[in-house]
């Protein structure tokens, strides 16, 4: 503290004799930013790389509270003489998340709880997505900051993952196009967004350590292409590096991953900040052109010392200075925005209840069971239907005013639920509240078991009640990954949906069951009892009013799933590897399933599963006929059209998907991958639509890492368009007349492990 005082006195002297001498401080916005750099002194430079926390910390150089939002995840450094204003930063990534009642405020800062990445994604709706994006910046404007940490674009790789809510996909094509999209909404409103976690962070057991071991291939096409799809199409200001290491070395610390590829390969230009306390080594970081540390705190002394003994150079923090100056200067607190604190809550509500309606998946509707028909009285099971769960924990968080439960939804739009049996559960959810300690009761009925029911509970039901619906809830969040049990429903879930269906199918009845979850989980074993399964996800604060309105048949499930379904967890094929080794104690993950991951995997080695990735029902049908290609010969594009008519007897939106099968050569393939999707217009009964899907040459390629070139195989391509990875309605082929070397990258990235990958060749 006391060397930071005299740094300050001797640079208010500088400042001081300026003036005496006429000569003018520069200011951030008026002058060049090298001259705003060359006014700095070295403290300077250090603390505007490092970045405040919350509350908790205090400005070094004068005892002040850093927080300028409460509940915010932090900000940056600010240097009033040089017009250098701070920017503030905040979680998350499915809606803003501060505090909602700040010491000393007048009112309430609410925010909106919107569907999470895992639900947004099963729209299959990129201009759905950026809607959702432009409402929740319009909060992060209106709430007076800067930049929201989002989206999570990381891959599920493993249906554990404690984070996957976050991440929208097992497909890097869908997970990159989604971000993109979200991107764009978030940054029209003048504020912006930080793509994360920059990369790999596929798992949260020790993710401040576990070192991902990933192939050079892989890396090139599952885990990299999302984030450069979301990079190109839409221009984060910041990116976030991630916790974990990346073959041997942290992510924050790699110049090979975020300046050879993130910036000359693919052009970025904004701002790279660590994720909190990430990396070990701030020389190193500053070195890889990890440009701002967060939330700083002992960095500063080792930077501060690396300068003085001369084993940083200081162009290299000149040079990330000139970053963050550069992201400052478009910030609305920089621009003097005038933050109203009132962002309008009602209108995003609706939109946050549309997205809902659009995210979730019905998985099963026998003989028509959804719509609801002549139901006045529903009975409500399982303790979820009484507290449901908008989003996962952690950083994922939002402070909302109200999520809606099944039960008020119900009521609200004219169903009787049944009373003896809301009573039970109410009476078990507030015992639970009234046992439990304060900072335990958020999320304290999401991870209790489920209640018991006795035969004779349910049998009271089944006479004063004209259908049974049983919501099936799991949450999980950031720092820890589910248990391999977790993924499977408990003895007393299942025995819950097998004793109510066998009670109501005895006289004539039906069951639904609603799965309020964040991630895939086990359903082969249970599946075949109820009649009709509704995927609701964690669809934020209106997932109670979009389940009702699905079941009501207000609106027809459009749905499809981002991700596989697995008939058990041990058909996962990283299941064996997940989360590392040793398993008491990971420290080392081997990504040896390599470019096999979810339906790549399941598809290419004949693998059944529960449910397939892209599939989804609908309440009617949709015809595919049509398919033309612009040329059967490719010359560098090429426009695949189909029709897509609504030939059922309501109106509905129908998801398009193209699956590729390339040819098998020096490379080989997986048996389909995803190309390219398109979601129709709302459909009336009879309507059609003509889907134009485009195919370019980085669209056909493989990366062939003995090369480090994306290269499209001659030979003949076969295009599958279809409603699932296994639904494939129409096929046609193209030949590539000689192979393509499409775009020639860095040798870089390469493991420091030697491991054998999955191979559909045998050897």
């Amino acid at each position: 503290m006391k060397k930071t005082l005299i740094a300050l006195s001797l640079c208010l002297m500088a400042v001081s004799l300026s003036a005496q001498s006429g000569v003018q401080t520069p200011q951030l916005g008026k002058d060049n930013i090298y001259a705003i750099i060359a006014a700095m002194t070295l403290e300077d430079k250090v603390y505007l790389l490092m970045g405040l926390g919350d509350a908790n910390w205090t400005n070094p150089s004068s005892g002040e509270k850093t927080v300028i939002v409460s509940g915010t995840a932090g900000r940056t450094w600010n240097i009033p003489r040089l017009g250098i204003t701070p920017a503030v930063l905040s979680d998350g990534p499915a809606g803003l998340r501060i505090d909602a009642h700040p010491k000393e405020a007048t009112h309430s800062y609410y925010c909106t709880a919107f569907p999470t990445a895992t639900a947004l994604a099963s729209s299959w709706n990129t201009a759905l997505v950026e809607t959702v994006g432009k409402a929740m910046g319009n909060e992060v404007l209106e709430y007076g900051s800067d930049v929201l940490l989002a989206p999570a674009i990381n891959i599920h790789r493993n249906p554990l993952c404690g984070r996957n809510f976050e991440y929208y996909s097992e497909d890097p094509l869908l997970a990159g196009k989604m971000g993109a999209a979200m991107i764009r909404g978030l940054q029209s409103n003048g504020v912006g967004a930080s793509l994360k976690h920059f990369v790999a962070n596929n798992i949260e057991t020790n993710r401040t350590s576990i070192n991902a071991v990933i192939s050079q291939r892989a890396l090139r096409e599952i885990y990299l292409r999302g984030f450069e799809i979301a990079v190109k199409e839409g221009q984060p200001w910041t990116v976030m590096s991630s916790y974990n290491r990346l073959n041997g070395y942290y992510t924050s610390e790699r110049y090979d991953l975020l300046t050879t590829v993130l910036r000359d390969e693919w052009g970025f230009k904004g701002l790279v900040m660590s994720d909190w306390w990430g990396g070990a080594d701030a020389v190193a970081q500053m070195n890889a052109g990890n440009d701002l540390l967060m939330p700083g705190c002992n960095q500063r002394e080792e930077l501060l010392a690396a300068m003085r003994n001369k084993t940083i150079d200081e162009s290299v923090l000149d040079r990330n200075i000139s970053r963050i100056l550069t992201f400052i200067l478009k910030t609305p607190r920089y621009k003097g925005y005038a933050y109203s604190c009132h962002p309008d809550l009602p209108a995003h509500a609706q939109i946050s209840r549309m997205a809902a309606s659009e995210s979730m998946v019905l998985l099963k509707n026998a003989q028509g069971t959804l719509p609801l028909k002549k139901v006045k009285t529903v009975a409500l099971y399982g303790k979820t239907s009484y507290r449901f769960i908008a989003g996962g924990t952690g950083s994922g968080e939002v402070n909302y005013e109200k999520a809606i439960s099944l039960e008020e939804a119900l009521i609200k739009a004219g169903f009787q639920v049944s009373k003896p049996l809301a009573a039970m559960y109410t009476h078990f959810i507030d015992t639970l509240l009234a046992n439990a300690k304060d900072d335990n009761k958020k999320q304290l009925v999401d991870f209790h078991p489920e209640m018991p029911l006795t035969n004779d509970q349910i049998q009271a039901q089944v006479h004063a009640s004209d259908v049974a619906v049983i919501t099936i809830g799991r949450n999980a969040g950031e720092g820890s990954d589910r248990s391999v049990s977790d993924f499977s429903l408990t003895e007393t879930e299942k025995r819950l949906i097998n004793d109510v269906s066998t009670a109501y199918h005895a006289v004539g009845k039906k069951v639904v069951v609603v799965l309020n979850i964040g991630g895939a989980i086990a359903t082969s074993d249970w599946r075949e009892e109820p009649d009709a399964i509704l995927l609701a996800w964690q669809t934020g604060q209106e997932g109670g009013n979009a389940v009702v309105d699905m079941l009501k048949g207000a609106v027809n499930p459009s749905g499809k799933l981002p991700m596989s379904f697995p008939v058990a967890y041990s058909d996962v094929p990283s299941a064996r590897t997940f989360p590392g080794e040793p398993s008491a104690n990971p420290v080392t993950a081997i990504y040896d399933e390599g470019i096999y991951v979810g339906y790549r995997y399941y598809d290419t080695f004949k693998v059944p599963t529960a449910y397939e990735f892209g599939y989804g029902l609908s309440y009617t049908h949709f015809d595919y006929s049509d398919l033309t290609l612009s040329s059967s010969t490719f010359t560098g594009q090429l426009t695949v059209t189909v029709t897509v008519k609504n030939t059922g007897r309501v109106a509905g939106k129908e998801v398009v998907e193209l699956y590729l099968s390339a040819p098998q050569s020096e490379m080989e393939k997986p048996q389909q991958e995803l190309k390219a999707f398109a979601k129709t217009d709302l459909l009336n009964p009879g309507a059609s639509q003509r889907i134009s899907l485009t195919l370019d040459s980085r669209l056909l390629s493989s990366f062939q890492s003995g090369i480090s070139t994306w290269v499209a195989d001659k030979g003949t391509y076969e295009v599958r368009v279809g409603a699932s990875s296994k639904d494939i309605r129409l096929t046609a082929a193209f030949e590539v007349p000689q192979s393509i070397y499409v775009e020639k990258d860095h040798n870089v990235l390469y493991p420091n492990v030697y491991f054998n990958e999955l191979s559909r060749q045998k050897k």
